[in-house]
């Protein structure tokens, strides 16, 4: 049995998506919500899966062992960042090498790196008169959203395309693939 650690810092449609996928699977299990926000709406989603929660600070993920003990706690084995903003420490990804991935919502490397996530990065595709968008899965190194893609699905833009209208195309892919590559590249281990 694979152990899977989910960060999240946001609402959640993600994880409780990811949560839903592996409810019944024999090969992995979500054994922890790790969130540096302890009032997102990621906590209440997960509440009914009974994923044990743990919150923690900036500062703790940066400059302590205490992630580190949590994740081995658990036998975490693999972590999935949905929606997850702060950057993973070198402390982290060196523990976990090639075992920790996320979602970005654009096509990497195009609209990548600090402080683009969620609204801000389909503004900025809309902005650009991009004429495709989609979704990157990519492994966490130390830069963000720098990571080798492990996966892309992309989709044309339509004539008028807004931040918003994008956004829900964008939801979709996420919620289409993002559990289903998680479990690929799992059973790849």
């Amino acid at each position: 049995m694979k152990k899977i650690a989910v960060f999240a810092s946001g609402d959640g449609t993600n994880a409780e998506n990811i949560c839903n996928y592996f409810i019944n699977n024999k090969n992995v299990d979500v054994v922890l919500l790790a969130t540096n926000k302890k009032d997102s709406f990621v906590v209440e989603r997960l509440k009914k899966f009974s994923v044990p929660v743990f919150c923690f600070s900036k500062e703790e993920l940066n400059n302590t062992c205490l992630i580190q003990k949590k994740l081995l706690e658990y036998s975490v084995d693999f972590i999935v960042l949905s929606g997850f903003l702060l950057k993973i420490p070198k402390s982290i990804t060196s523990l976990f090498p090639n075992k920790i991935i996320n979602i970005h919502p654009s096509l990497l490397p195009k609209f990548g790196g600090k402080g683009m996530y969620g609204e801000n990065v389909h503004k900025a595709v809309v902005d650009a008169k991009e004429k495709q968008s989609g979704i990157t899965i990519h492994y966490v190194n130390n830069n963000y959203d720098e990571g080798d893609i492990i996966f892309q699905e992309k989709f044309s833009l339509i004539k008028n395309e807004t931040s918003e209208s994008l956004s829900k195309k964008i939801k979709v892919l996420e919620m289409r693939c993002f559990p289903v590559i998680i479990e690929k590249i799992i059973n790849s281990l």
